[in-house]
């Protein structure tokens, strides 16, 4: 692969990470009030996961950007 086509792919990445997060975000949200909490911490947990996975995606993405 070419660093440009990996730079592509990382950017991809990073796009559904979001996404996903944000999706979750909102389930959690909609649990957090609820008797089933829980599952709202358990959601906010995955959220702070994907959350931490994107930042290393962005290390990753500008140190492709320098290569």
């Amino acid at each position: 692969m070419t660093t440009s086509s990996d730079l592509a792919e990382v950017s991809t990445l990073m796009t559904v990470l979001e996404d996903l997060s944000g999706r979750i975000t909102a389930i959690a949200e909609s649990y957090s009030a609820s008797p089933d909490s829980a599952v709202s911490v358990e959601l906010f947990n995955t959220e702070r996961s994907l959350a931490q996975a994107s930042r290393t995606l962005r290390r990753a993405k500008e140190a492709l950007e320098r290569a």
